[in-house]
Parts: C-alpha cells; structure tokens; sequence
C-alpha cells in the first residue's frame, strides 16, 4: 500500500472519489458536496488558517486503487490547551481492512508528532464543531447536511489503534407536528408573554446586528465549558454567508430581554434532501435543480446551535424560542422533522430541553482522542 499526499488537481479528485466509492452501494449515505470539502483545505476560504495549518493523504493498494484517505490539522488555539498538546484527524474514510486504517492513522499520527502534537482527536473538522465532527456509531440514517456518516467497522478501527471516547454527541429528532408537552407550553407561553422580553427572527438586511448578537450570547453562555474558545464574529460571518443559499429567516430566532440579546436558536432546511442525487457535485444543472427543488420537498430541519446568556438561562427563553418557530412552520404544512444536532453528553441543560421538548433518540457520535 502506498500513502500519497494531497497535492494537485488529480490527488484532490481522488481523496473526493474515494468516498464515493467506498459508499456506492450504501442508500443511507449522501454525498457530501465536493466544494464544501475543498473549502476546508483552501486557506483563502478557511479562516482555520490564519490559527492552524493542516494537510491530507490518500492510501492506494497494490493495483493502484484507492482505498482510503485521511486529513490531519492543528488548531493553535486549542492545541495547547490540554495535558498534552493535541491534533486533529478527519475525514477518514477505508475499506474494511484494518491494516489499511492503521497505516492511515499512522500517517496522521506522525505528521501530528512532527509538528510538536502529543495527542489526536478524531474525526473532527479543520473548523467549527457544528460540521464533519465526530465518529457515527449509532443511528445510521441518511444524514442531514452537514453531519457525519461512516461505516460501522470504522468504530472497531479506532478502539483497536488505542483512540478512547472523550464525549458522546447526542442527536435528537422532534416530531414537529406533534404538540410539545403540555407543561413544557405552558411555560413557553408565559415567558413569550412576559413584559420586557421580545423575539425576532434574523433578517440578511441587518446581518451584521444579528451576528454580532449571536456572537456575544454564544461567547457568554458558553464559556465555562472545558477548553472553550470564544467564537469570532469573521468565523460567523463566514458560516452565514456558507448558509445563505438553503437560509430560512425564519427558522433562525433570538430574545431580548429589556433589549438585550439573551439566546438564539439557528435552524436550517436539510439541504441533504436537495442535493441527495447531484453525487457531491455542483454544476450549472445541479444549481438548476437546487433553485427548482429549494423549498418543495424539504420536510426536516436541523437545528444547528442554541445559546443562552448565563444571567438568562433559567429563564425558560429556549421554550419561548421553540414556540415562536412552531407559530411560523406548522401553517407552512411542509416540515415534519426537526433534528436537533448536536449535543455533548456533558451539557445536562441542553439535554434536558430536549427532553421537555418530547424529542426523541436519532443518533450518536463520539469524538475520540489518541494519546502517543
């Protein structure tokens, strides 16, 4: 077998048509968009770069097919932040032959132990956590965009190497058509109806205000979970502009309190239903058939991310929050599903709003570390 790196237009074209290969005979899998990868590894696109550094190989056998690829990268911002100064590894993808995984794991590893790394987390992504993270083990359904899929074997070749879970993420799904719990409405009313507490959804013609809202919640509700670095208002800028083409304004919603941005909810259209036939590709005809096929036929959404200011978050905001959304989207007659993806087996409040919310289980990812 041999290990080549990801450096021209040809190796590139491979470390995409490997995928394809080794998931042509799976009807769950939907191939993820060929631009939405290479964005990741363009440091002109990936904002990653201006903090990290990353690269990428594919694994060929004997008669030259290839049979596997592998990325690895480091985020400077997190990396030293543990024990031991810790990589990333992603966007793995093998036959089932375990020798195969190794040598990728292997080529990972090393390039990580060059660069000063001690550790591996993996799979994860070369930018945010809310795409390409974490190892699918349980629940294989068709994805939505954005999330991972993976072969069942794959779990056995990461025990196997030595990598050990760091966190379960849980991915729950809620029947939007069926009406939330009675106490759980019953406190989202009385908070939506309470006098200095407002809600809007987001609006491209005030993006920046929106952004920056989201970004001082977010940086405020989140900060003391482990490791946590502050996101920057560039980085969702950057992830606005990637969701501009399946965005709902509608779908997206924030509260005030007194005027002050308190928490958000930022939900999506599963894209993953457009563009399960076009294959990764986007062509003139498959932009043709996005526009065609935009809104009819898409019955599921994924929320993304929610947050909450910590001075507001036993306030019961995300109830109101999932109240106002359900207002818009059940006259539409068009969703049935929301997916709430991710969340960490650590956060307890997140986990349980979706257990006040009658959601049910949809899947389970794990994020892995391989200590050297």
């Amino acid at each position: 077998m041999q290990i080549i790196p990801v450096s021209d237009s040809k190796t590139k074209k491979e470390f995409l048509n490997v995928a394809r290969f080794l998931y042509k005979d799976d009807p769950n899998w939907i191939c993820p968009l060929d631009q939405d990868i290479e964005q990741i590894f363009d440091a002109k696109k990936n904002t990653f770069f201006n903090h990290g550094k990353c690269t990428r190989w594919i694994l060929k056998d004997a008669a030259g097919q290839t049979i596997g690829r592998v990325a690895a990268f480091i985020n400077d911002k997190k990396a030293y932040q543990y024990d031991q100064p810790t990589g990333g590894m992603g966007f793995f993808e093998c036959i089932d032959d375990q020798k195969a995984a190794f040598l990728l794991f292997d080529t990972a590893k090393i390039w990580l132990q060059e660069q000063g790394m001690e550790a591996m987390d993996g799979p994860v992504n070369f930018g945010e956590n809310d795409s390409f993270w974490g190892l699918l083990v349980e629940g294989f359904t068709p994805p939505s965009y954005g999330m991972n899929y993976h072969h069942a074997y794959y779990h056995g070749f990461f025990k196997n190497y030595g990598f050990e879970t760091s966190y379960e993420q849980i991915t729950n799904h809620l029947n939007v058509r069926k009406p939330f719990p009675e106490r759980f409405t019953k406190i989202a009313n009385w908070v939506a109806n309470k006098p200095g507490y407002t809600f809007e959804h987001f609006s491209k013609k005030n993006s920046e205000k929106y952004v920056q809202d989201l970004m001082e919640i977010y940086n405020d509700g989140w900060q003391d979970f482990e490791k946590f670095v502050p996101i920057k208002k560039e980085t969702l800028l950057e992830s606005f502009k990637k969701m501009e083409t399946i965005m709902d304004e509608k779908l997206i919603w924030f509260a005030y309190i007194n005027g002050e941005p308190a928490s958000f909810v930022v939900i999506i259209p599963d894209a993953n239903q457009l563009i399960k036939s076009f294959n990764g590709k986007l062509g003139l005809i498959e932009k043709l058939m996005f526009l065609y096929k935009r809104w009819v036929g898409v019955n599921r959404m994924r929320a993304i991310v929610m947050g909450t200011k910590q001075v507001f978050q036993k306030h019961g905001l995300e109830s109101a929050l999932f109240i106002k959304l359900k207002e818009y989207v059940l006259p539409l007659d068009q969703y049935d599903e929301l997916e709430l993806s991710w969340v960490g087996d650590f956060n307890d409040k997140m986990l349980s709003l979706h257990e006040a919310t009658g959601a049910t289980f949809g899947k389970r990812h794990l994020t892995l570390r391989k200590i050297f």
